[in-house]
């Protein structure tokens, strides 16, 4: 049984939210430009000034002070598709709860699935990423997720984004309905790695071409009536019709259609891309791609319709044998100069603390700096919608942000202090501990 200690760390216990001033610091606000010499002054858990003089408040008198010289202050990064509290061990069944049964399932919330001990939290926390979205159907890439549960359907249910610190997952949330997670018919074949997130969806084993078109077309045929039914839901729940009766499927749609909850919808290659896009349009729904991978001549078409992408991971070998080593390294540059609003996302668990060298390959490769920088804090509360409360440092915002050794995007960059909501975050976990624990062997 591990001892209590190793238990409040795979918690994430913290204590209350503290006021402190962080002093003497280069601090990226990400919004601006870096300020060097600068204090971050923090009260009830939010930034209440930021700049090169910066005043503790009159009769402050437990006003925590830590001196942050040659350190770097940096907003807490967001991964923007993860299954984190929600699969453990990938291949212990018992472990995941990444799929349900049945095609549609718009009721169900990832939010309540969260497990807060998970031994994955404290791993990614350690490497400056204080905020995730997780998916309820399985993120699958990055090896991870996917295996043990079942197949999520069309309709997997509602992506939370949630803070990784918490007892319980009403202290983590931030929005338990920030996306609808939809899996849009394709034909495909199996490209590993991403399944559970729904990429190779409509594949049919051993049937060829004309099979796989059939189950494709019949499972568009299902989304539709679905969407169909449920706006005929919402227009009897709006007339107050007789026949108008609770169904928690068909009101876990309402927000879908009125535009106020978009559509997280996977798709990875230009034809996939452009029906996704024809589908949405159609259906007068708010989209976010996830997964993208090849776009082609369908970036045009996703900058024009302003649609956000969650780039899949840049560390990542090429889709087919014939493609260019650089395709996953070049594309977030791509889209930045297309004008697409884009943020990264780890699609599972294991390889979710790389967030930021997967932001730092694609700047290797083209994008600039500080699009980088943005895509894993600014941009990506400003896609999830919360980019006047989380991703950079102002006054007003909540504040999580890491204090480093070093630029945050580089791989040999510790962490040295996190804070998130304003509460310091223990940066123990289980890698630590088996280090330690190695290191004083005899």
């Amino acid at each position: 049984m591990r001892n209590l200690a190793a238990l409040v760390v795979s918690f994430g216990a913290v204590a209350c939210a503290e006021d402190f001033i962080i002093k003497n610091a280069t601090v990226h606000p990400v919004s601006g430009p870096k300020l060097d010499g600068a204090s971050i002054l923090v009260v009830d858990g939010k930034i209440a000034e930021i700049g090169p003089k910066v005043t503790p408040p009159k009769g402050a008198k437990n006003l925590k002070q830590i001196d942050a010289k040659g350190q770097q202050v940096y907003p807490g990064m967001i991964d923007s598709a993860t299954e984190l509290g929600m699969s453990e061990i990938s291949s212990i069944r018992e472990s995941v709860d990444v799929g349900e049964i049945g095609e549609f399932n718009p009721q169900l919330r990832a939010l309540v699935a969260i497990n807060p001990g998970s031994e994955h939290i404290p791993v990614v926390r350690a490497n400056g990423i204080t905020s995730v979205i997780v998916v309820p159907a399985g993120s699958g890439g990055g090896g991870g997720g996917g295996r043990g549960g079942a197949g999520g359907g069309i309709i997997g249910g509602q992506a939370a984004l949630v803070h990784l610190n918490g007892w319980t997952w009403e202290e983590m949330d931030i929005n338990g309905s920030v996306a609808m997670q939809l899996r849009y018919p394709v034909i495909a074949g199996g490209f590993g790695g991403f399944g559970g997130f729904g990429f190779g969806r409509g594949q049919a084993a051993g049937g060829g071409y004309t099979q796989a078109k059939q189950t494709k077309d019949n499972q568009v045929r299902q989304l539709n009536d679905f969407f169909e039914e449920a706006r005929r839901y919402k227009t009897a729940k709006d007339a107050k019709s007789p026949e108008y009766k609770l169904d928690a499927k068909l009101e876990a749609m309402i927000p879908v259609l009125e535009g106020r909850v978009p559509l997280l919808v996977v798709a990875m290659r230009e034809r996939e891309i452009k029906e996704a896009i024809d589908w949405a349009t159609q259906e007068k729904v708010r989209i976010i791609l996830a997964g993208v991978r090849k776009p082609g001549k369908s970036l045009s078409l996703i900058a024009s319709k302003q649609i956000p992408v969650i780039v899949s991971p840049t560390l990542a070998a090429p889709l087919e044998e014939d493609d260019p080593y650089d395709e996953p390294y070049v594309l977030p540059a791509e889209l930045n100069k297309a004008g697409v609003k884009f943020a990264f996302g780890s699609f599972g668990n294991e390889f979710s603390r790389n967030l930021p060298y997967q932001a730092a390959m694609a700047v290797d490769f083209g994008l600039p700096y500080d699009e980088g920088l943005k895509s894993i804090t600014l941009t990506a509360a400003e896609i999830w919608g919360v980019g006047d409360k989380y991703g950079s440092l102002e006054k007003g915002k909540v504040a999580d942000l890491v204090v480093t050794d070093g630029d945050i995007l580089e791989a040999r960059t510790h962490v040295n202090m996190m804070f998130i909501a304003g509460q310091t975050v223990d940066l123990e976990s289980r890698h630590t501990r088996l280090y330690k624990k190695y290191l004083e062997r005899q």
